[in-house]
């Protein structure tokens, strides 16, 4: 795994809170939650958030789709994304108007550590 050292900049770093939600972010907050499952969280402890989005524009960037996703995901079950350890993230390419984005968010054994352990110990025999 290649490193780069040095701290990494949060949105709210880079952007200094200037960002405003436009009106598409804002039905989108509203319709997402509509058409997400009931989920029990524990209370505390590291997660785990596994994504795939289906984009109809090879271009779409994967990033850009990921942080107001999870803004939504945090919100409607009641978690503090700063106990997000893990992303992992996948683009399929759909056709228009066969848009999705699907997601998988578990508690995880352990916080995970710089020796590469499988953060996914618990959770992996669930995708069975």
């Amino acid at each position: 795994m290649n490193r780069v050292n040095i701290k990494p900049l949060s949105m709210n770093e880079a952007f200094m809170g200037r960002k405003r939600k436009t009106a598409a972010y804002r039905t989108y907050e509203i319709k997402v939650p509509k058409e997400l499952p009931e989920l029990e969280l524990p209370e505390r402890g590291p997660l785990g958030l596994r994504l795939r989005a289906g984009l109809s524009n090879r271009a779409a960037d994967l990033d850009n789709v990921v942080k107001p996703f999870l803004d939504i995901l945090q919100a409607n079950y009641g978690f503090n994304d700063n106990r997000i350890y893990f992303i992992e993230m996948t683009k399929v390419k759909v056709e228009k108007g066969e848009e999705y984005i699907a997601f998988q968010l578990d508690a995880l054994d352990h916080e995970p550590t710089d020796l590469g352990d499988n953060i996914w110990e618990a959770t992996d025999e669930d995708d069975s």
